[in-house]
């Protein structure tokens, strides 16, 4: 059983920057890949960014060049660091293992508030 835990949500104004993190109860990430997702009130869920386990990133359109996935194996823990936060940013931010099996694995999710 794979445990996710998501952390670093918060308020940040427009323009700032923040760090999430998802801490697995294994070394898991060096195995499959993983995906950051999020969800705004009224969306559907969204792929935001994803790694293997190589450390290849992958992004989407709307956060390329402000997000960056990372991961530290020796902590078992994934990172998004959010820079240049936009208004439409927020939404809840979930982790997600492993990519390709959508049904299982995923954190409680961590709020993100961006405000203009």
């Amino acid at each position: 059983q794979v445990q996710l835990v998501e952390s670093g949500g918060g308020l940040v104004q427009a323009g700032g920057s923040l760090r999430l993190s998802c801490s697995a109860s294994g070394n898991i990430f060096s195995i499959h890949a993983m995906g950051w997702y999020r969800q705004a009130p009224g969306k559907q869920r969204e792929l935001v960014a994803s790694i293997t386990p190589t450390g290849t990133p992958n992004y989407a359109d709307s956060v390329k060049d402000r997000f960056t996935i990372s991961t530290d194996n020796a902590k078992n823990t994934v990172y998004l660091q959010m820079n240049s936060l936009k208004p439409e940013d927020t939404a809840v931010y979930y982790c997600h293992y492993p990519l390709w099996r959508p049904d299982i694995y995923w954190g409680q999710g961590t709020q993100v508030t961006v405000s203009s």
